[in-house]
């Protein structure tokens, strides 16, 4: 990239980081790159890439300015050991400090929900130049699972993320979804038990438990969908008997006996020969 495609005065907005009000000369790439996409589950991590090296590989002093925002606003902002989240990103955002001083921008994302999705760039600062690194869209999906158990079992309902607020369900031969469980109430479903972890546990399958769970979260949109099949328990097939009489060796049964008839023809043979 091009040290400067295009320059203007940039002037930052205040943050609570009051050395990061700056006045600074701008330098973004005259081009637009597409985005690197980039996948996530909701609950789990998703690492935003970022290399400011393979861009200013010209400069040689180490980078400790780092800026990722959307095209709304700024979500997270480094100095040094100076450092700023948007609220909605409020304890899910770092930078890793060691990382940086290697050329490695990345941003990481913890507990990834469906706000989350969207278009994310990067910018670094050096010298009083806010220069761009890296466009990144982020596209979030639910778990979608399928589970075969049998009459008696345990159902374990993962949660995936403490943001999961309610599960719900759709059994049997209905068309209706009934709630299940709701974070912060007493348990509506009398198998129903939390374990410590938070993920939630199905004692006793029944024949009537098959059908669809969903964990959704505050807004209602899914976090998992889970499919689940209950099997009757396989009968055990009986291994028929072989008859014995005292004194046959163990595990011979009659058929295995010679009989009086095959002797008798065998000792006609041998008096015809003789």
């Amino acid at each position: 990239m091009a040290m400067c495609g295009k320059l203007h005065l940039y002037l930052s907005r205040c943050r609570p980081i009051q050395h990061l009000c700056l006045l600074v000369v701008s330098c973004v790439a005259s081009s637009s790159p597409d985005p690197v996409p980039i996948v996530s589950t909701v609950g789990s991590q998703a690492v935003l890439p970022c290399s400011w090296k393979s861009e200013l590989n010209v400069i040689n002093n180490p980078i400790c300015h780092i800026q990722w925002q959307t095209p709304a606003s700024t979500v997270f902002e480094q100095r040094g050991t100076q450092r700023w989240e948007a609220s909605e990103f409020k304890g899910r955002l770092v930078v890793p400090e060691d990382k940086l001083d290697q050329g490695d921008c990345s941003l990481i994302l913890n507990d990834v929900q469906h706000g989350d999705v969207g278009l994310y760039e990067s910018y670094v600062v050096v010298m009083k130049q806010r220069i761009f690194i890296q466009r990144v869209r982020l596209v979030v999906h639910d778990h979608k699972l399928k589970q075969s158990l049998r009459l008696g079992d345990n159902l374990l309902l993962k949660l995936h993320t403490p943001k999961s607020a309610r599960v719900v369900a759709q059994r049997g031969n209905t068309s209706s979804w009934e709630e299940m469980w709701v974070r912060g109430e007493e348990r509506l479903e009398e198998r129903l038990e939390e374990q410590e972890g938070g993920d939630l546990v199905l004692r006793g399958l029944r024949r009537e438990d098959e059908g669809t769970y969903r964990v959704l979260d505050a807004q209602g949109l899914a976090v998992s969908t889970l499919k689940v099949t209950v099997n009757e328990v396989p009968k055990i097939q009986e291994v028929p008997r072989i008859e014995t009489r005292q004194g046959d060796p163990v595990g011979e049964g009659r058929m295995n006996r010679p009989s009086s008839l095959g002797i008798a023809l065998l000792l006609s043979c041998l008096i015809v020969l003789l």
